[in-house]
């Protein structure tokens, strides 16, 4: 069985939550703890069927990933050090991967991430990872866009991406 600690912080783009294992931040979630918890427990019970929930600021590595994502919104923060406890396919991981060297403040389209994983015609594979994204923000899928360069879908919702961009300076990039 699995511990997963779980806390709420505060953000300029609204409340989050976030869960850590022993081994690293394993889900970040928009909205309130108490609203998304049962998401949260549902999402798990596939990797790891009677894990036990538990609210601790602190608990795994929730200190540093609350501090470093405090460092992002507040004081240019542009990479994140804090281990992660990833969950998914190798597709997917792999996917997960690419998109955390994308550089702060730029962007990349669907496209491009296919093509640097070499695989230029999963083009729609990579949106859906992208859409499963278990750690937005650190695992930065805000940074990718359509071909066109216009914005495109985002689990928290558009103004929650447009704000991020506008945070790393590449909204008025587009």
């Amino acid at each position: 069985m699995t511990n997963i600690y779980y806390t709420e912080l505060s953000s300029p783009i609204g409340p989050l939550t976030m869960a850590s294992t022993e081994k690293g931040i394993c889900n970040i979630t928009f909205g309130s703890s108490e609203k998304m918890l049962d998401t949260l427990k549902r999402a798990w019970k596939k990797h790891e069927p009677g894990s036990k929930f538990i609210y601790d600021e602190n608990g795994g590595w929730l200190t540093q990933g609350r501090n470093e994502l405090n460092e992002f919104f507040h004081s240019g923060r542009r990479n994140f050090e804090t281990a992660l406890d990833l969950r998914g396919t190798l597709f997917q991981k792999l996917v997960w991967r690419q998109l955390q060297q994308i550089p702060y403040g730029e962007t990349r389209s669907y496209k491009d991430v296919a093509a640097a994983i070499g695989l230029p015609k999963s083009v729609r594979a990579v949106g859906g990872a992208n859409n499963r994204n278990p750690i937005p923000i650190i695992i930065p899928c805000h940074r990718v866009i359509g071909s066109n360069g216009a914005l495109v879908g985002y689990g928290g919702g558009m103004n929650k991406k447009e704000i991020l961009l506008e945070i790393e300076g590449a909204l008025h990039k587009l």
